[in-house]
């Protein structure tokens, strides 16, 4: 307020007036960090705030991606660092720089991660149904022809498409993750929630990647892969909905395989963190099997397994190799009887009908008479992901979208490339009877 006074007397007056802050306008000036390894130390990154007033405190907004797991920031520096990456794939978490007024400004700055998933192609041995190739062409294995084994009709328009990539889910990673840790890895405490538990204590690094971040909701799957050595055998350990906040860890539902350098599965009617108690980590497409000794834009590698993928609903019933199933409808035996729900089916001695088909473990391949996409010819990384199709197709694992194809989250995926493997429905795929292979339910060895 400004009063104005002379010899007649005084008048007052009124004006805003704006103060700005010597810096102006708070904001971060950092908008990209450089990628990184899985396996491996950060690079670095820091965050440069300026404007308002210091002293700045910066974090991570807990409304979209956290950092890549092992990644941590200083509140007080804006360092962004790692000894050891853990996640893989894309993330892009909003940084939050707050001064000493409390203003704040926020940046979305993505990390782009490269995965370190070479040791999925060790996971069962080379005898496994896991890394048997199914074409008819080099194996002769016939068309299931059992009522049970096709998809479901109302299925078989759906796209093949691929839930798993580098920048196809932002701001989280698209994909599930694995890890491998050393045999000497400390075990932790590992508390289950809801359904069965294989194991208490586990080998779970802090740093573990769960599928979709443990902040994004679904299924936060945390698959880990425990080396040899010390006089320990190769083990899997898989969580379903699994969480770390400054530990301990907790799960939903968690497996165990023991032992991965034999073919022992799951035993029959026992569930895993996927609905037919199938391992996830081995049936994942991964970026490491299909850049091969190549790079990303010109791959060399080859996948050597079935792929896993879902259906909307599987059927009530298991094939081999799976153990377990999480489905709908029945089947009668010949002769009308009924065959109990969630039990293992024979596709050497199949049911005479079912109300519904897709049962879990069932594995599909590519139609020899179904022409490579022309996309292919252009995106050699899905060119790779359909030869795979062909040879050792894809294995039905558990409810959820029709045609969803799952694979590892890394930034050296792309997006476009892999969008040519829409251009195949499901109703371009056929079941197959091993049955052949099977020497028993209870093993994942092939007789030939």
């Amino acid at each position: 307020m400004l009063f104005r006074s002379n010899a007649v007397g005084s008048t007052t007056s009124t004006a805003r007036v704006t103060i700005t802050a010597p810096g102006g306008p708070l904001s971060i000036a950092t908008t990209s960090c450089p990628g990184g390894n899985q396996g491996a130390a950060y690079a670095g990154c820091t965050l440069v705030a300026s404007g308002g007033s210091p002293p700045y405190t910066y974090s991570v907004s807990p409304n979209a991606s956290p950092l890549p797991e092992g990644m941590s920031l200083n509140p007080t520096t804006g360092n962004i660092t790692s000894s050891l990456i853990g996640g893989q794939g894309t993330y892009t978490p909003e940084f939050v720089v707050t001064d000493s007024t409390t203003a704040q400004a926020t940046q979305n700055i993505s990390i782009a991660i490269n995965g370190n998933n070479a040791f999925l192609a060790n996971i069962f041995p080379a005898t496994s149904i896991f890394h048997h190739r199914v074409d008819a062409a080099t194996t002769s294995l016939p068309v299931d022809t059992s009522p049970a084994a096709p998809m479901y009709s109302a299925y078989l328009s759906a796209t093949v498409k691929p839930f798993f990539g580098n920048n196809s889910n932002a701001p989280f990673p698209n994909g599930i993750p694995a890890i491998e840790v050393p045999y000497n890895q400390a075990d932790v405490s590992v508390t289950t929630t809801q359904y069965q538990s294989y194991f208490t204590t586990g080998p779970i690094p802090a740093n573990a990647p769960v599928e979709g971040t443990s902040s994004s909701g679904g299924d936060r799957h945390v698959l880990v892969y425990l080396e040899a050595g010390g006089g320990n055998n190769p083990a899997l350990y898989e969580m379903w909905q699994g969480i770390y906040q400054d530990g301990p860890w907790t799960d939903s539902s968690n497996a165990l395989w023991p032992d991965v350098a034999s073919n022992n599965l799951t035993p029959q009617g026992n569930g895993t963190s996927d609905a037919a108690g199938l391992p996830v980590a081995p049936l994942l497409a991964n970026a490491d099997e299909v850049v091969g000794t190549g790079t990303p834009s010109a791959p060399t590698g080859t996948i050597q397994h079935p792929i896993r993928f879902t259906l909307n609903h599987i059927l009530n019933y298991w094939v081999w190799p799976a153990t377990e199933t999480a489905g709908v409808g029945s089947c009668t035996a010949t002769g009308g009887s009924s065959i109990p729900t969630e039990s293992l089916i024979s596709q050497s001695s199949p049911p005479a009908s079912c109300t519904m088909s897709g049962p879990a473990g069932e594995i599909y391949r590519l139609k020899a008479s179904v022409a490579t996409p022309s996309c292919a010819s252009t995106s050699p990384q899905a060119a790779i992901i359909i030869t795979a199709f062909r040879n050792y197709g894809i294995i039905l694992a558990d409810n959820g979208d029709s045609g969803g194809l799952i694979g590892t989250p890394d930034a050296r995926w792309n997006d476009n490339d892999l969008s040519c493997i829409t251009s195949l429905t499901l109703s371009d795929f056929e079941p197959v009877n091993v049955s052949s292979l099977m020497v028993s339910n209870d093993s994942g060895a092939t007789s030939h």
